[in-house]
């Protein structure tokens, strides 16, 4: 008798890298703005949604204070630099692991969700080949409130139409860790999230999946 019966990924570090194209996206917005922006800095967008992230990137900034219209115009620009950047994703962003890995666990008869803040989910997964390939994409353009509150997951459940207990949250980042303790899931841990103690399981790669499910 298998412990879950749906699994609900986050979609960047988890299904597919953009962390480089965030970094560039915000670099080239924190450099016409004279904010110092690094790796180390950007780490701390992980798992949060764009304004958060805008405000993160900001507290750099030394110049005349700016309105909420102005934010949201600023926050649009990145999001529109970022954009063009992930036109050039492909198929070959999806690795073989991971494209087995899913097949494997649809196989075997498990519901598969998107659990992400990403406003860009649709065109990532488009890009990346995966267009209508899961249950349910529970993402930014539908929740309110991001991670670490439970929203998204606890939405993608509801798609599902499973309990929280009968699902399996897969994160890369202690933000969506929290946000499965919040909802009640059980959490794989993967990559920065996997060293954090607070997942439920620690994943060496996402193959592990198979034998936790």
């Amino acid at each position: 008798m298998r412990k879950y019966d749906g699994v609900i990924f986050d979609l960047d570090g988890v299904i597919c890298f953009t962390d480089h194209y965030h970094y560039l996206a915000w670099k080239a917005l924190a450099d016409s703005l004279g904010i110092d922006f690094d790796e180390s800095k950007n780490d701390r967008l992980r798992g949060v949604s764009r304004m958060e992230s805008l405000e993160i990137v900001l507290e750099g900034y030394h110049g005349t204070p700016l309105s909420d219209a102005k934010k949201t115009a600023l926050a649009d620009r990145k999001n529109a630099l970022y954009r063009q950047s992930l036109q050039t994703m492909s198929p070959k962003d999806l690795s073989d692991e991971v494209r087995d890995t899913l097949n494997e666990l649809r196989s075997r008869g498990l519901k598969l969700a998107i659990g992400s803040s990403s406003k860009n989910t649709p065109l990532i997964l488009e890009r990346i080949g995966l267009a209508g390939f899961f249950d349910a994409v529970s993402d930014g353009n539908n929740i309110t409130r991001s991670k670490p509150d439970p929203q998204v997951f606890t939405m993608a459940a509801e798609m599902l139409r499973l309990p929280a207990e009968k699902c399996l949250v897969v994160e890369d980042a202690l933000a969506g860790l929290q946000a499965a303790a919040a909802g009640g899931f059980a959490s794989a841990g993967l990559g920065p999230a996997a060293q954090s103690g607070e997942a439920t399981y620690s994943l060496h790669s996402f193959r592990d999946l198979l034998d936790i499910t």
